[in-house]
C-alpha cells in the first residue's frame, strides 16, 4: 500500500512552474518511488545502470532523444555532465515539468545544479517517512517504536530491520563511500560512522571523534562532511542573536533518521534504546527531525538552529522567522516542570521581546502550561503549534 507523502502537493506545484524538478536526499528515502507514483505515465531513465551512465557521458543528445520529456532521470549524480545538456534543452523549451530528477550526494550535486540549471530547476530534499505520514496511512506506530525503527519506507512494508539495516549500510559504504566519495579505508569509515551515531544531538568535536576512531582530526572533519553530503546527518548550526554574549560556535551533529542511528549505535530493540543513557539524545534528534520534515513539506526555509552560551544555558531548537523566535526544548520525560524551562528563560532574557513561542516537547499525554507561559506538549501537538493549526 502506498504511504502518501506530505511533499506530494509541493512537488506537483514545482512541476507546474519549473522546467526541471530535482528531488535529493539519502538513499532509500523513496525519491524514485515518489516521482513514479506521481507521474506514472512519464518515461524513466535510470542512470545507476552503467550503460545509461556511459551513454549520458559520451552520447548525451542521443540518450535524451531516446527518452523525450517529460522524463524521470534517476540518480543524476552518476552522470552530472548531463546537467549541461539539460540546460540546452530547457533553454529551447521552458515548458514546466519536462525533467524530473533524483539524486544523492547533495552538495556536489547542488554545485552542478547551481552552475547549469540556476533559475530552471526547483529543488526538494526528501527525508524518510515522518511519523505523522505513517499514522495518516493507518500505521499505528508508537513514538518509542518509531524512535528505534526510523522512517525508511521499506521498513514499513514488512521488511525485517535486522536484515535491511546491515544491507543498507553495506550498500551505502560500497556505492557512495567507496565508489562516489572516494574513501579507501571502509573499516575505518564504518567505525567513524558508528562513533557519530553514538553522538547524535551532541556538539561535534573532531578531536574526540578522531581519537575514538583512530584517524586524524582533519580526516574526521572531512568524513563528517561526507556524511552530510550523502544525507545521513545534518549539522545544526548555532543561533547567534545577541553577539555580545559568549556563545558556543560549534554545530551539533544529528542523524536525520533515528532508526539508522539506533542500528549503528548497536541497539537491537526499542526497549534497549529507551532504557539507555542515549534516550534523551535520540529523542532530541527525533523531535528535530519531525520539525525538519514538516518544514520541508511546506517549503518553509526559516533557519533552524540551537542556542547555547559558554556558561551552559541551552535551547535545543531555535526557529528564526524574520527575527521572531520559536524556542523548543526537548525532554525525555512525561511531566516537565518549571526547572526544565531554564534554557528557554535564558534565551528570552538574552533576546528580549523576540521569543514569540516557547515549548517543551516531551512524552506528555496532554498539553499544559507552566507558570512562565511555556507550553509543555507532545511532538504532534508541537508540529500543529508551529503551523498555527
Amino acid at each position: 500500500m502506498w504511504i502518501a507523502r506530505d511533499v506530494e502537493g509541493l512537488i506537483r506545484r514545482m512541476a507546474k512552474q519549473f522546467p526541471a524538478v530535482l528531488i535529493t536526499g539519502a538513499r532509500q528515502t523513496g525519491k524514485t518511488s515518489l516521482l513514479r507514483h506521481l507521474y506514472p505515465r512519464t518515461s524513466y531513465l535510470p542512470l545507476d545502470l552503467p550503460a545509461n551512465a556511459e551513454a549520458a557521458r559520451t552520447a548525451p543528445d542521443e540518450l535524451l532523444k531516446a527518452y523525450p520529456p517529460p522524463v524521470i532521470i534517476d540518480e543524476i549524480q552518476y552522470a552530472p555532465s548531463l546537467l549541461r545538456h539539460l540546460k540546452v534543452h530547457i533553454d529551447q523549451d521552458r515548458s514546466p515539468g519536462r525533467f524530473l530528477l533524483t539524486g544523492s550526494q547533495v552538495f556536489p550535486l547542488m554545485h552542478g545544479v547551481s552552475e547549469s540549471l540556476a533559475g530552471r530547476c526547483a529543488v526538494l530534499n526528501l527525508h524518510t517517512l515522518a511519523r505523522a505520514e505513517l499514522l495518516a496511512a493507518g500505521h499505528a506506530i508508537e513514538e518509542c517504536r518509531y524512535l528505534f525503527l526510523g522512517g525508511y519506507p521499506e521498513l514499513h512494508r514488512g521488511t525485517d530491520p535486522d536484515l535491511w539495516f546491515p544491507a543498507y549500510v553495506a550498500t551505502y559504504l560500497e556505492r557512495d563511500v567507496r565508489n562516489v566519495l572516494r574513501v579507501a579505508d571502509l573499516p575505518e569509515f564504518n567505525r567513524f560512522l558508528r562513533a557519530c551515531a553514538l553522538r547524535t544531538s551532541q556538539m561535534i568535536n573532531y578531536s574526540d571523534l578522531a581519537r575514538d576512531t583512530g584517524i586524524a582530526p582533519n580526516t574526521a572533519r572531512k568524513w563528517a562532511g561526507l556524511l552530510q553530503t550523502s544525507g545521513v546527518v545534518t549539522m545544526i548550526e548555532p543561533y547567534f542573536g545577541n553577539r555580545t554574549k559568549r556563545l558556543i560556535k560549534a554545530p551539533k551533529l544529528a542523524f536525520l533518521d533515528t532508526g539508522l542511528a539506533a542500528f549503528l549505535a548497536g541497539f537491537r530493540s526499542a526497549r534497549e534504546l529507551t532504557a539507555s543513557t542515549l534516550a534523551a539524545a535520540f529523542w532530541e534528534s527525533y523531535v528535530f527531525g519531525q520539525i525538519l520534515r514538516q518544514a520541508a513539506s511546506r517549503a518553509d526555509a526559516a533557519p533552524v538552529g540551537y542556542w547555547r552560551t559558554a556558561g551552559g544555558p541551552e535551547v535545543d531548537v531555535v526557529i528564526d522567522r524574520a527575527g521572531a523566535l520559536t524556542a523548543v526544548e526537548c525532554k525525555w520525560k512525561e511531566h516537565p516542570g518549571p526547572a526544565d524551562a531554564d534554557g528557554l528563560k535564558a534565551l528570552e532574557a538574552a533576546e528580549p521581546g523576540r521569543v514569540k513561542q516557547k515549548m517543551i516537547v516531551c512524552r506528555t499525554k496532554a498539553a499544559y502550561r507552566l507558570p512562565d507561559g511555556t507550553w509543555v506538549v507532545s511532538p504532534s501537538d508541537a508540529l500543529k503549534r508551529l503551523t498555527g493549526t
